[in-house]
């Protein structure tokens, strides 16, 4: 699946994502939750040339490792595409006929109805969690 291009043997330590950029290997500290973001650092000289129609990667001895990049996407069943192929292709909907705005009714007059009084607030009770 993957072969490798460049043994480096590079020392991979746990905080920290590493990537292949222009034939050298970089890394970068995670980013955590309200750590400020962190600077890419050059590990490693690769010297090799990069291809566009494949992925570089560190793999886990700290090699640089290459695969087939896919292109368009996975492919189909060819169970799904002949079935699609058999549909027929959708009816075209009729459009409805344009309906008259009806007359608004005006509601009958309601009593007014008596207000509660709303219940007094308790200022003793305090809330846990934060402050």
């Amino acid at each position: 699946m993957a072969e490798k291009v460049a043994k480096l043997g590079v020392e991979r330590e746990k905080d920290f994502m590493y990537f292949v950029k222009d034939g050298e290997v970089w890394k970068v500290q995670r980013k955590q939750p309200g750590m400020p973001k962190g600077r890419p650092e050059k590990v490693a000289d690769g010297g090799f040339e990069i291809d566009t129609n494949y992925i570089y990667f560190v793999d886990r001895d700290g090699d640089v490792a290459r695969a087939k990049r896919a292109v368009g996407g996975q492919k189909r069943k060819k169970k799904a595409r002949a079935s699609a192929a058999r549909r027929r292709p959708a009816a075209k909907k009729k459009k409805a006929p344009a309906r008259k705005a009806a007359a608004k009714k005006k509601a009958p007059a309601r009593k007014a109805a008596k207000k509660k009084a709303a219940p007094a607030k308790r200022g003793g009770a305090k809330k846990k969690g934060r402050r």
